[in-house]
Formats: structure tokens, C-alpha cells, sequence
């Protein structure tokens, strides 16, 4: 297979974030039409996104909003959109970048794209070698599974019958 020097994929996500972009222009002249409502899911430590700190704290990794009945001056930029909603009551501004989108969802009409997220999520904390990790308890071994160079968990637990 060839190299791909016109780099389609980056072309593609391009053109599919551009609908999100002209899907918000729109809501933003007019307002959202009919039954419309978009869930747009995006990456809250991504370059860019401009959140209060209590909800980055609520959502570290990512956070869904929904443009529905209550959100307030929305403008949209080629880079990114900002919105007013409110949370517990409070009026929050957000800035998200498009780059940061990684998903969104008009379910009035059952359209939906996925992303490729451009902003990997947080690194996760890795473990040191020779460190062991508790597993979840509905997959922890029996103690006769146990064996002294780490932990053996049979799948036979997990097999339908």
C-alpha cells in the first residue's frame, strides 16, 4: 500500500468538524429549529478550552454539554465556539475548540459523528515494575489462584454456563 501524501484522514476529520461548526452558525442566527438539540462531547484539558475550575474538577477527561432549551449567547469562530449554561443554577461560560470535539449528536434526527480525538487524553499513572494493582472485585482471583509471581485470573467465571 502506498503512503498517503494527501493525508485523507486529517482531510475528512477537517470537513466533518466544519459541519459541526456550520450546524452552530446556524443555532446561533436562529436559533435551534423544530425538535433539534445537539450533544456535543469534547476533551476539557485540551489546548484551547476555557472552563470554569470546578467543572474541569467534575470532569477531568471529558465533558458532555447539551445546546437544548437554556443556553445563551452562543458565537462561533473558525477555531472554536463559546456558549453560557448553566450548572446547579450558576451561568458558566465555555470556549471549546472544534479540535477538542469528540463527539456530537442530534438525536431529533439521528445524526451523529465521532471524532478522532486530535489532544490525546490524560497520561494515566503507570505502574512501576514489580508494583501490583488491585483488580475490580468482580474480577479478583480466588485465593487458590493465586501464585507467587502475580495474580492468574481464570476466565471460567465469566463463561456463560
Amino acid at each position: 500500500m502506498s503512503k498517503d501524501f494527501m493525508h485523507y484522514k486529517e482531510l475528512m476529520d477537517r470537513a466533518l468538524r466544519s459541519v459541526v461548526r456550520d450546524a452552530l452558525v446556524r443555532v446561533a442566527k436562529s436559533g435551534l429549529p423544530g425538535s433539534h438539540h445537539m450533544y456535543i462531547t469534547f476533551r476539557t484539558r485540551a489546548p484551547g478550552v476555557d472552563i470554569a475550575d470546578r467543572l474541569r474538577e467534575r470532569f477531568p477527561d471529558d465533558m458532555t454539554i447539551v445546546l437544548q432549551h437554556q443556553f445563551w449567547g452562543l458565537e462561533v469562530s473558525e477555531e472554536h465556539f463559546e456558549v453560557t449554561l448553566s450548572f446547579n443554577k450558576l451561568h458558566e461560560r465555555l470556549v471549546i475548540p472544534f479540535a477538542a470535539i469528540t463527539s456530537f449528536v442530534d438525536p431529533a434526527v439521528q445524526f451523529g459523528l465521532q471524532f478522532v480525538p486530535t489532544v490525546p487524553p490524560p497520561a494515566r499513572a503507570k505502574l512501576e515494575v514489580g508494583e501490583k494493582k488491585a483488580l475490580p472485585p468482580a474480577a479478583a482471583p480466588a485465593p487458590e489462584e493465586k501464585s507467587k509471581g502475580g495474580q492468574v485470573v481464570t476466565l471460567d467465571a465469566f463463561r456463560k454456563k
